[in-house]
Order: structure tokens, then sequence, then C-alpha cells
């Protein structure tokens, strides 16, 4: 025979027992159904109670996998089309930087005309002069004043003109009579259908120069005219020509009224 203490030392792992099962079912709800047996075998009316046993079906309703379904939501997976297009806005911008590409083809056809300009330009062109009726300016002047000089010369003639209201018929001339390392003697001329009166004694009417000639065209300033009258020597003797000791340059722009570096001067350089 086991003594009631033993006994107790025995039920309580028993109870303990009971104890934690009777927790289960608030973790784990499908063990609930077997527990409720239990309450039975303690009286026979408490079997009315019993009808709660429905409660374990709607246990079911709750334990269906919905709980699992939620995982679904973890189909956030939608976040990587995003990624997806993300890369399509950058493509957009990509098509701009092609409309703004076309702009610079016009700065591109501004530097094209002078080159064309200077290509027409005529170099070594034969072609002859006629004599026309000329009120004369003789004058002298040294190679590092030279443009001052021939400038002074052409007001000078202006100035005369504008007095007696005549107008020029013509560019002005610039005869070269005589040339040394020093500087050089010239001859302002200027075109006219009418002969001023009261002529200075510095002035005179004549005859400009007439007859076969060779054309250059000189395009910039008067200081880079060595330039030209280098290509022009270099030209004559590849030719075999002799020039005579005079030479003749026609300003076609105004030199006192257009800038230095576009001046546009035709040398007329005749021959032997």
């Amino acid at each position: 025979m086991t003594s009631r203490p033993t006994r107790l030392v025995l039920l309580v792992p028993i109870a303990l027992a009971a104890a934690s099962m009777a927790v289960l079912p608030v973790s784990a709800q499908a063990p609930a159904a077997p527990a409720t047996p239990a309450p039975a075998t303690a009286d026979k009316p408490v079997t009315p109670p019993a009808t709660p046993a429905p409660a374990p079906a709607p246990a079911p309703t709750t334990t269906p996998a919905p709980a699992v379904t939620p995982a679904p939501a973890a189909t956030p997976a939608p976040a990587t089309p995003p990624e997806s297009s993300a890369p399509a806005a950058p493509a957009a911008p990509a098509t701009p930087p092609a409309a703004t590409t076309p702009a610079p083809s016009s700065p591109a056809t501004e530097a094209t005309p002078p080159a064309k300009v200077q290509a027409a330009d005529p170099f070594g062109e034969e072609t002859t002069l006629t004599a026309k009726k000329v009120v004369v300016l003789k004058g002298k002047a040294v190679w590092d004043s030279a443009f001052e000089t021939l400038t002074d010369s052409i007001k000078a003639l202006n100035t005369l003109l504008a007095k007696q209201k005549i107008d020029p018929a013509g560019p002005v001339l610039i005869v070269y009579t005589s040339t040394d390392d020093a500087g050089f003697t010239f001859q302002a001329e200027m075109p006219v259908n009418q002969e001023p009166k009261n002529l200075p004694k510095t002035m005179s009417i004549g005859q400009s120069p007439e007859g076969k000639v060779l054309k250059f065209v000189h395009r910039g300033s008067y200081d880079n005219m060595d330039n030209t009258y280098e290509a022009i020597t270099n030209y004559l003797d590849e030719k075999k020509l002799e020039a005579k000791d005079s030479f003749i340059e026609e300003y076609v722009t105004d030199p006192l009224k257009t800038e230095e570096d576009k001046l546009i001067i035709n040398v007329f350089v005749p021959l032997k």
C-alpha cells in the first residue's frame, strides 16, 4: 500500500500535467477539443455546457490557413517592378540631348563665308585700267607711320571736295612712285567728274594710270600689306614677269570709315 503523502507526491506531476494541458488550448486551438471531456466526468448536469462544444467548430474557422494567406502580403515583390520602371525614367532624358546637338550647326556656317570670299579674290588676274580725271596730292612717308600719312592725304582731298560740294567719282588711289628702306613717295589720287577750283599748291589735276596690269586683292590691315607684296613678288618670279617701278592701290573700302583689319585693297601691278 502506498502512503497518502506518496500519492500526493505522485499527483503533483499529474496536476501539473493537467494544468499544462489546460494552457495548451490557448496556444494550439486543435487540442482544445479533447480538453472538454474532462469537465464532463465531474457531473452529468455539466453536460448542458457541452453545447459549447460547437465552439471548437468556430475554432477551425479561425484555424483556416487564412492566417498563412496574409503571407502573400509579402508579395510586395511588386517592389521589383518599380526597379524596372526606374530605369525607364532615365531612358527618357537621354533623348533630349539629341535635340540640343543641332544647335552647333549654326555657328559652323558663320566661319564659312570668309573662306569663300577669299577663294573668289583674283590673284594675278590680267586687266586693263582706263585713265580717269583725278585730283592729285603728292606726299612722302616713312614706313613706321605710312598708313597715318596716307589717311591724312585722303582726308585733305575729301575736305577740298566737300567744301566745293563735289562727289568723288570712284575709290581713292594711292600710286607709289618710289620706295627705299626708309620710306616712299606717293600720289593720292581722287577720281572726279568735275574739276574743283582754287586748288592749293600741294594739289593738282591729273590723270590716273592706264594700261595693262595684274590685279591682286589684299584683305586686312595695312600693316599686313608686306605679306601681300611678298606673295606678289613670288608670283612674278614664278611667272618670270617684270613689273614697272610703280604700284597702284585702290581702296575699295573707305580707310577713313572702315576698321583697319577689314580693309579691302586692290593692288595693280603694271608690267614692262
